[in-house]
């Protein structure tokens, strides 16, 4: 997906969507118990929940303003890398982004790496093995794309969501 950003009409934000959904698809198919769990997660301090996401993603946005200075003065080159970040905009409109982040990619990727394999993980490896597997499963899908400010960027955001999960589940 990283690597073929485009393929006829699908570019990387269509591929990355139906790609979350047919893999969330096959999760609920194969495995009851998980929609089951997430009903049950929703229900529960769902106010709490979502004020504690809203300070996660201001906490996530200082920690990544902060670092694009830091890693720029560290890495000579980390400006390149952060500019191919962007280039994976392509022609799609910030809307489309924008609402396929917010509706299907943002939500899709809690609930596959996350609600499903951290979960699966901590309950047959225990709690701190399934955040640390997860976590590095979620960093190594994103080596493909040989940006290594990517890969940096994945790690720090799977080690954040990874602890707020297991924290706050």
């Amino acid at each position: 997906m990283f690597v073929f950003k485009q393929v006829g009409l699908f570019d990387f934000w269509y591929w990355m969507s139906s790609n979350l959904l047919i893999l969330l698809s096959l999760v609920f198919v194969l495995d009851k118990s998980n929609g089951q769990e997430i009903l049950r997660d929703l229900r529960e301090k769902a106010l709490q929940k979502v004020f504690i996401g809203i300070l996660a993603a201001l906490a996530l946005f200082i920690v990544f303003y902060v670092g694009n200075v830091v890693i720029r003065l560290v890495f000579e080159r980390a400006g390149e890398g952060i500019q191919n970040v962007y280039s994976f905009k392509q022609e799609a409109s910030p809307l489309r982004i924008g609402l396929l982040m917010l509706l299907i990619i943002g939500p899709g990727e809690e609930l596959f790496w996350r609600a499903y394999l951290q979960r699966r993980f901590g309950l047959k490896f225990g709690k701190m093995a399934g955040f640390i597997l997860a976590t590095l499963l979620y960093t190594a899908v994103h080596v493909a794309t040989g940006n290594m400010v990517l890969v940096l960027a994945a790690l720090i955001c799977g080690i954040f969501w990874g602890w707020l999960y297991m924290r706050y589940q």
